[in-house]
């Protein structure tokens, strides 16, 4: 069976097969559990409409064009979010460029040219606390009642909880810059990734036995730096690993850098983009008397990562 064709629209683009779709609306950074209960919403009533089913996002996040000077550490950029939003089943994602001229349409303009003219939307869901419009005066309640006016439905989907915490994107990043890798999976349905260009480095774990492929995250990553168990998919197969995240204390304090010795892997990654999966936090960056004491940890390390990576399972992003 052919794979499902997952359509992105962006801005004044024709909206194409989208267009009279049902729309999940909203910012989805992370594509987390309580997104895809939203997205959920917009599947059914899709499904009952027999109408296709769609994501409205934007780009930038608007947190990033509000408040350029305020780094945003986002769960995922967006090309990892349509990979994302792309495997929930939906058949594609209007993504709108979030600019002055977005920032500055009213409420009631946006659902007018946006949601009625451009996209004929047959269907909105929309998360309880989601506002959109200039000042934030379009309320999930201010859709439905526009629904009303322009025949389309509003799913208005309440907080999702896990035990006595809200899934959402605030305590995913919180969990992240902790080092708490299960709370951040268990919100997220997944475990957390980055993707990257492999770039080359100073040789250094070469010469230790410990060949790393390194990445240069985004600036705004608040990973809590320290050694990791990680999974990555690299050049259609998936290898498992050890990772440091930081600023090398034992050699250099320069700029942050991933750096991910792959087990069982014999090759060159220059240039390759590769996803890693961040599956357990297993200690801090630490200060070593020397090289030698330095590669007796990274054997140990990569000894606790093949166990963390045991009990894991095939766990991995679904991406």
């Amino acid at each position: 069976m052919p794979a499902k064709t997952f359509s992105v629209v962006r801005d004044d683009a024709p909206a194409g097969a989208l267009r009279g779709a049902a729309v999940a609306i909203g910012n989805f950074d992370g594509v987390h559990r309580g997104h895809k209960a939203v997205i959920a919403a917009a599947l059914s009533r899709a499904r009952s409409l027999s109408k296709p089913a769609a994501a409205l996002t934007f780009e930038p996040h608007p947190r990033a064009f509000f408040n350029p000077h305020e780094p945003l550490f986002r769960l995922t950029d967006e090309t990892a979010k349509l990979r994302l939003l792309a495997a929930t089943g939906l058949d594609g994602a209007i993504v709108l460029t979030f600019d002055a001229a977005l920032a500055k349409l009213t409420a009631e303009d946006f659902v007018q040219r946006v949601l009625v003219e451009r996209l004929a939307i047959s269907g909105a869901a929309i998360g309880f606390n989601f506002h959109f419009g200039a000042n934030r005066a379009g309320s999930p309640e201010f859709l439905q009642t526009q629904g009303k006016r322009h025949g389309f439905a509003v799913d208005i989907v309440p907080p999702l909880r896990d035990g006595d915490r809200p899934v959402s994107s605030g305590p995913i990043r919180a969990a992240l810059a902790a080092g708490r890798l299960d709370d951040a999976a268990e919100f997220l349905d997944y475990p957390w990734f980055v993707s990257g260009t492999v770039i080359h480095g100073d040789k250094r774990g070469r010469e230790l036995g410990f060949p790393t492929a390194n990445l240069a995250l985004d600036p705004t990553c608040a990973l809590r730096h320290g050694i990791y168990a990680v999974r990555a998919a690299a050049a259609g197969r998936r290898y498992d690993g050890v990772a440091s995240f930081g600023r090398r204390p034992m050699f250099d304090t320069g700029a942050v850098l991933l750096e991910i010795f792959l087990f069982d892997f014999d090759g060159d990654l220059y240039g390759v983009n590769i996803d890693v999966a961040f599956i357990a936090w297993l200690r801090e960056e630490a200060m070593f008397a020397s090289a030698e004491e330095l590669v007796l940890q990274m054997e140990e390390d990569s000894r606790l990562a093949r166990a963390a990576l045991a009990r894991a399972g095939d766990a991995f992003p679904p991406i």
